[in-house]
């Protein structure tokens, strides 16, 4: 099928640095989903580790314990409300990542395959005769595993979407919890 060995390894070499290329853009969109989540959780805990101590203040200067009851009822509300606060921003730092991600792996799907289809076209233009079966099996071999591909980024995009719908249930009932 290739009239040469460099051909192979310049089409092989296509399709490594693809991969690679493909597995470095969606880590690092990963890793700035991760940083974007610690962030959030880091200023959620200083903001409740801060609200309970003012909490605790108030509570503690209370006159009797029908005032210290009743303060403590009214931090229940803004605490529910922070809850719903940090689900929904969750919610955003993860749809933001699923569609960070789908951005960059179709555009890399849709490049290689551009590519691949290209060098294919070039490698197999000067095919000897009788070679053909070899040139088909190659090209259906390349279409099975872009379909692979995008079977697998559908399977991750239906787990982040299971995440997100499970985010807004916990967003509905603590605002549910709120108004009560």
């Amino acid at each position: 099928m290739f009239t040469n060995p460099e051909q192979f390894a310049n089409a092989t070499k296509a399709l490594f640095e693809f991969q690679l290329e493909t597995f470095n853009t969606l880590t690092s969109k990963t890793v700035q989903g991760v940083e974007q989540v610690i962030a959030l959780n880091l200023a959620t805990a200083r903001s409740k580790l801060q609200d309970g101590l003012a909490a605790g203040k108030e509570i503690s200067q209370a006159n009797d314990a029908r005032a210290a009851i009743q303060l403590a009822a009214e931090q229940l509300q803004p605490g529910v409300a922070s809850a719903a606060s940090y689900n929904q921003q969750l919610g955003d730092i993860i749809a933001e990542i699923r569609a960070e991600f789908t951005r960059a792996a179709d555009a890399h799907v849709a490049e290689a395959r551009n590519n691949l289809s290209a060098l294919i076209h070039d490698v197999t233009k000067n095919v000897r005769p009788g070679s053909e079966n070899a040139v088909q099996i190659v090209k259906t071999a390349i279409d099975n595993a872009f379909a692979g591909y995008e079977q697998v980024t559908k399977a991750t995009q239906q787990a982040v979407q299971a995440v997100e719908a499970e985010i807004a249930k916990a967003n509905a009932l603590v605002s549910q919890g709120a108004k009560k």
